[in-house]
This record gives C-alpha cells, structure tokens and sequence, in this order.
C-alpha cells in the first residue's frame, strides 16, 4: 500500500450541511478499486492519477484526530464521496474502522457512502456514534440485477449482498437507505428496474432512498464510459445514443427522468420510504433531543 501526504482530512463540507445533513468531508484513501464504469471521480479535475489504484494518506489517524480535536462544534462527517472508504484493503488496514473510533471519542456524527458489505464489521462503533450523534449508512445500489450489476461494477459486493447488508445494520437499529444513483441512461432507467430496487429496500428495512435518474460525464471520464460501453455491451449502439441525445454536456438526465421519478416517488410513499433530502435529515436526527439537534442546526 503507497502511502501519500495529506495536511487535513476531515474539512468543512463546502456546500454547507445541505446534503444529508453533513458538516464535514473524510476521504482517508485516494483512488478506488471497484471498477465502476460511470465513476465521477475519475474525471481530471480531480486531479487522481492512476485511479484504479488504491492509496492511504499517511498517518491518517493522527490527522483525523488532530482535525477532530480543532473542531470548534461537533457535527456529521461524511465519508466516501471520492473513495469508497471499505475498499478491500480496509480489510486489514482498519483506518476507516479506527477513525470511525476517533468520531465517537469526539462527539461527531457519521453518514457513510459505500459499495461494500464490508461496512457490517463496524456495527458496533456505529452503534456506538448513534447513541449521542445521527450515523447514516448510504449504500449506492443502482440496479436490482446482478447479471447488470457485474458488467457496471465489476469488482464491488453485488446488489444482493448491499441489501443484505442494509438488512443487517437496519436490524441493529441503524439508520440505513439506498443511494439510487446514477440511474444509467438506456442500460438502467426502465420502471421496472427502478420499482425492483425500490421494493427489494422496503424488504430489506432501508428508512431512504435518494434518486437522481440520469449521469454526469466530463473530461476524460466520458470516454472511459464510452469504451466500457461498447466493450461490456457490444453491439447495442450505446455509445451513440449518448453521443446523439447528450452531446458534450456534463449532466446527462434519463430521457424518461419525469415519468420515473413519478413512479418511484409514488412507490416510495406507499411504503413509507423517505426520499426528499429535507425527510431524510430530519429522519436521521430524530432522537437525539433538543441539545444534540441544537448542536447540528444550522
């Protein structure tokens, strides 16, 4: 494992607590291994060379927990927007699992993004954080089929073992939903795959379920996209119905995104799923009484 420097670790979230009610961002690893076609982070803004490969920050811990201590008031510190923070290698490293530690020792809360099962180890420290601060465990699931699922994620823990794994952490009582994003233009965005998904969280105890039923690709993302299209889907015409319908544009919406959100939004109120992000920060806060709630408001 190449080790690489960092200053700071845990920063102010710069879009301010608007998205899931987090305050502050984590990425302790840089670079992914999951292999995932759509994958923003790949794009050359940010600045990630060899993204395939897997990096840790150096002496991220003592960074993490130095960053802690200069908070001046505790909040939710999300993880996973750049890297996933469960990536194999977190198997045996454990600097998720230990700064997840250092965010209960401080007061913080915790809303976790992740492709991975691997997030059930640390049930109890998140367990932990949810006696005093809101923990939210966001698991992206985009399709409910995980013959689809192997040729867009090739190397993540398949759609049947996130749902298991929301199953598990929503038994323990956590606070656990679906990131149904990005929902793939003509491969991902029928009604029936979005309903199957919506349906197979309900059973599984997701509380959430935040959609956005399109992409966005840019710089050299795009053509990795494009070249994994025609190589995992050859022969369907994939890559110029995106070129037709988007062009060079940055967000490429589901030409079918109205008629699917009416549809999932319909399914997810009657099951009782939430799925305005304004519902799912007041679902995650519920609990923690007045002087908590005062400390995460903005």
């Amino acid at each position: 494992m190449e080790l690489v420097a960092a200053r700071s670790i845990v920063t102010r979230n710069k879009g301010g607590a608007d998205w899931f009610g987090c305050d502050y961002n984590m990425n302790i690893y840089r670079g992914c291994c999951h292999g995932c076609i759509y994958c923003d982070s790949r794009s050359d803004c940010y600045g990630i060379e060899d993204f395939d490969r897997v990096r840790a920050k150096r002496d991220a811990l003592r960074i993490i927990r130095d960053d802690l201590s200069r908070k001046l008031r505790p909040g939710v510190v999300a993880t996973g927007a750049m890297s996933d923070p469960y990536n194999p290698f977190e198997r045996e490293l454990l600097l998720t699992r230990h700064a997840l530690e250092l965010i209960d020792a401080y007061g913080f809360g915790a809303a976790i993004a992740t492709k991975s099962d691997l997030i059930v180890r640390d049930a109890d420290v998140l367990r932990e954080i949810a006696r005093h601060s809101p923990v939210l465990c966001k698991f992206t699931i985009t399709t409910a089929d995980d013959a689809l699922c192997a040729k867009i994620e090739p190397r993540v823990t398949n759609s049947t073992g996130r749902f298991k794994a929301v199953e598990r952490l929503s038994a323990e009582g956590l606070f656990c939903g679906i990131l149904l994003m990005p929902v793939l233009p003509f491969l991902e965005d029928s009604e029936e795959n979005v309903l199957a998904l919506v349906r197979r969280a309900a059973q599984c105890g997701a509380r959430f379920i935040y959609p956005a039923f399109g992409m966005t690709l840019r710089q050299n993302q795009r053509e990795w996209y494009y070249c994994k299209l025609e190589e995992q889907f050859p022969g369907q015409g994939l890559r110029e119905r995106y070129e037709r319908r988007y062009g060079g544009r940055y967000r490429c919406t589901s030409p079918r995104a109205r008629e699917l959100y009416a549809a999932f939004a319909g399914e997810c109120d009657r099951l009782g799923i939430a799925y305005r992000m304004r519902d799912i920060v007041a679902l995650s806060r519920l609990g923690y009484g007045e002087i908590q709630l005062s400390l995460f408001d903005r």
